[in-house]
């Protein structure tokens, strides 16, 4: 394992997490990047699940020219949101902004972004038309972050997990707040 990749993975292993977040590292994809490493996190309040998501960090000691670098970070968030904020024109902008913000906010140095956000309103008939309707936003994006120390991995990590807590209507932590680390229980991550 390349010695820049392995301080990017020992940075995600010692992340302290915000405690409305569940962070688990997940199966990494195998045949994108000669090295990966995969997280999924759960955003949750009051026993509330309020939204959840993915980040995959791919490297190619190589370089990717697709990528504009030997890192590529990957992501997914979703949860839901009042079903009339789906009607808004503007809240996909609204949430493509949410990730260049928290980019800019925790001095995450990055380049080609690129991504989808997706609102979705769905409405329940026939056998479940009791069901209650449901909105969502789902943002999917990808960046190159500058990475060239297990700072840099940090600054990019809470970026995501900023992301994560907008998308779930959480706001982000003042200025010199930093999340406390939970006691481990077992669990390599939290």
């Amino acid at each position: 394992m390349p010695p820049l990749f392995e301080t990017a993975v020992q940075a995600i292993l010692g992340m302290s997490w915000r405690s409305e977040l569940t962070v688990e590292e997940i199966p990494a994809p195998q045949k994108i990047a000669p090295h990966a490493v995969a997280i999924s996190a759960d955003v949750d309040l009051n026993d509330e699940e309020l939204g959840s998501g993915r980040l995959v960090l791919l490297h190619d000691p190589a370089g990717s020219a697709s990528w504009d670098g030997d890192f590529r970070c990957v992501t997914y968030a979703r949860a839901d949101v009042d079903p009339e904020m789906v009607a808004d024109p503007l809240l996909t902008e609204v949430g493509w902004s949410w990730l260049l913000d928290a980019l800019e906010r925790n001095q995450a140095t990055y380049t080609s972004p690129s991504g989808t956000v997706t609102a979705v309103s769905s409405r329940s008939f026939g056998g479940i038309a009791t069901d209650p309707p449901r909105a969502e936003i789902e943002l999917r994006a990808s960046w190159t972050p500058s990475i060239s120390s297990s700072d840099d991995v940090v600054r990019h990590l809470r970026a995501w997990s900023e992301l994560l807590c907008l998308t779930a209507g959480l706001p982000p932590l003042p200025d010199g707040v930093v999340p406390i680390a939970p006691r481990r229980s077992g669990s390599w991550l939290r």
